[in-house]
């Protein structure tokens, strides 16, 4: 299975790789984000005339610091780095991953915070989703002690709260027919190099705006059924 070639460029870690089946060798002080597929990782899209195709999720991974300032985008699904969505009918899908988007903090001609298609984001931190469970390595430099979120999202995973026909401004828009039905999850997990454990769990701490209007970190879990299930488990192991 091919192998994307990513470089994370900031203060805390250089150098990532991502692999769908866990080949990748890992030297001493090497960071391995290990992101496991839930039973709800691949969802039916529709295409036309009643045909479906299964999607991989939208996903975003990134560090922080211990503030929640942004440092770095380590990788991103390739159809938000370059507004390469199937079948969106000009949305911009602002409601994918917007926590990510705002913080990042890049605003583009538009307004959204999301990369166009003449800015797209380079193919070092973007790649096609994996369809399993996969793995990202990265080298470690300075950073000790630092924040690794996670942000997934499927497009047009619709359930009673968050229903297709919902319009603008009601509490369960999401983009409309096209966009995201339940809105984008977020996990993060602390890692702290200094300590006596190598292995760091993230834990679901909300999820995205539904409409992706703003970047806040919405903690009611209300209406998410089948988006709680995309993921199984994210970890971060220090080698």
């Amino acid at each position: 299975m091919k192998t994307l070639i990513l470089l994370f460029m900031s203060l805390a870690l250089t150098g990532a790789l991502v692999s769908c089946n866990k080949d990748l060798e890992y030297k001493q002080g090497d960071l391995q984000i290990r992101i496991e597929q839930g039973s709800a990782y691949l969802h039916d899209f529709p295409l036309f005339w009643g045909i479906k195709t299964k999607n991989a999720p939208q996903i975003a991974v990134w560090t922080e610091d211990l503030s929640g300032n942004y440092l770095s985008t380590i990788y991103v699904s390739r159809k938000i780095a370059t507004q390469g969505w199937l079948m969106a009918k000009g949305n911009r899908r602002k409601e994918a991953l917007p926590h990510w988007c705002h913080s990042r903090g890049v605003v583009y001609q538009d307004g959204l915070y999301l990369p166009d298609k003449a800015h797209p984001l380079p193919d070092r931190i973007s790649g096609a989703t994996p369809t399993k469970s996969f793995d990202l390595k990265l080298k470690n430099s300075e950073r000790q002690h630092f924040v690794v979120k996670i942000e997934v999202n499927h497009s047009t995973d619709f359930n009673e709260y968050y229903p297709k026909n919902a319009k603008e401004g009601d509490a369960g828009y999401s983009g409309g027919k096209e966009g995201s039905g339940q809105p984008a999850l977020i996990y993060r997990a602390e890692v702290n190099l200094t300590g006596d454990t190598n292995i760091f769990e993230a834990v679901l701490t909300g999820h995205s705006s539904p409409d992706g209007s703003d970047g806040e970190i919405h903690t009611d879990m209300d209406g998410l059924t089948s988006a709680l299930n995309i993921l199984k488990r994210i970890i971060v192991i220090v080698h």
